[in-house]
């Protein structure tokens, strides 16, 4: 007679040798961003995300045939008190484009010393997860929250240009991504673009052919301001209650 295995079995999670090495990176970082909130340091979540020109123009490609379209990069920051007043950037990323920023994230800093003083900007670990490599004595343990350069799709962030500002550049632990506020309002911005994409076109037609305009500029910057203050403190106070509960949990 067959032995069937018991059905909770079946949805066992396999553990990596690098989740205790990822809690105590993460419990890290936590502590350290709350001795910096304790002394004064206001969150900032600095950060990017993709918009494929599909999911503006509403293209299908459902029909087999691959086409390698540009996507556009949209770099912003934001926290308890809404969007940081920058101007947010975009780019266009291709084959043919692949140059980073280097002198932007300094104007991001001097502007959110200006607006909010000392702050400490979060930003997400980009390093792959095969890159991580377990520590090998204390001290690089208690260091392990201070990043080395963070290289976005788009913009190089680097840990002594937000010194030079006053403030204090951090690392989230990729597996922590959750733990960035940033990621929801990009959601929703995405949701945006494809509920409303269609009011941001204009259509105009000659002799010969139909074209199609979309205003690219206007649809983001509605998007962004329809995550407004209020929302921020909704998603930022979610992330709070995360933080605190992995403190307790993991201390």
């Amino acid at each position: 007679m067959p032995h069937f295995a018991n059905p909770l079995l079946r949805h066992i999670i396999i553990k990596s040798p690098f989740d205790s090495i990822k809690r105590k990176k993460c419990l890290q970082y936590l502590k350290t961003l709350r001795t910096l909130q304790y002394d004064g340091f206001k969150t900032v979540y600095f950060g990017e995300t993709d918009i494929p020109e599909s999911l503006i123009t509403g293209e299908d490609f459902s029909d087999g045939y691959f086409m390698r379209s540009p996507t556009w990069y949209i770099v912003h920051a934001g926290g308890s008190q809404g969007w940081v007043p920058w101007k947010y950037r975009i780019f266009l990323r291709d084959e043919l484009c692949v140059r980073q920023e280097k002198n932007l994230f300094f104007e991001f800093c001097d502007v959110a010393r200006k607006a909010y003083g000392r702050c400490a900007i979060v930003v997400k670990d980009g390093r792959r997860q095969d890159e991580m490599r377990p520590m090998k004595n204390k001290e690089s343990q208690a260091q392990a929250h201070v990043p080395s350069v963070i290289n976005l799709t788009s913009i190089v962030c680097c840990p002594e240009v937000a010194k030079s500002c006053g403030h204090e550049l951090l690392s989230l632990p990729s597996p922590y991504n959750y733990l960035n506020p940033l990621d929801s309002a990009w959601s929703s911005l995405k949701w945006f673009i494809i509920n409303n994409r269609k009011d941001f076109c204009l259509q105009s037609i000659d002799s010969a052919c139909e074209y199609q305009y979309i205003l690219l500029s206007s649809l983001i910057s509605k998007g962004i301001e329809r995550i407004n203050p209020s929302k921020w403190r909704m998603l930022t106070n979610k992330v709070r209650r995360w933080e605190n509960y992995y403190l307790g949990k993991f201390s």
